[in-house]
């Protein structure tokens, strides 16, 4: 006996289109897990300078995928979208700024920024 053409055509038709079912499928599982592949992600939304005349200067950033943030080992908070400002106070001469964020699986980022205070009163003009 011998079989029909149009059913092995029908067969190779189901499969290839639960073999893209399937690839759909995969590639949304994976597009949702990106976040948690990628980690915690710190950014700062205006750089730095790297020398100051002022005391205290103002961090603005964003995080994503966080559920823990300090700066310098101080909490700091979020708002609904990730945006973060805070305040540094610089101290006399070099000031390092540290920003560790840490999501739920315990994965870290640091972000490490250096400064140097000079008061307006010692700048030479």
């Amino acid at each position: 006996m011998s079989k029909h053409p149009y059913l092995e055509l029908r067969s190779f038709l189901k499969l290839v289109l639960l073999a893209i079912l399937a690839l759909v499928i995969l590639g949304y599982v994976a597009f949702q897990a990106r976040f948690l592949i990628i980690g915690p992600v710190v950014r700062l939304t205006t750089e730095t300078k790297p020398v100051y005349n002022e005391r205290m200067i103002e961090i603005t950033g964003q995080a994503e995928n966080v559920t823990y943030l300090t700066l310098n080992g101080r909490s700091i908070y979020t708002n609904e979208t990730g945006a973060f400002t805070e305040k540094l106070v610089l101290e006399n001469g070099y000031t390092i700024m540290t920003i560790r964020a840490q999501d739920r699986y315990g994965r870290e980022t640091t972000l490490t920024r250096s400064f140097v205070y000079r008061p307006a009163s010692s700048i030479n003009i």
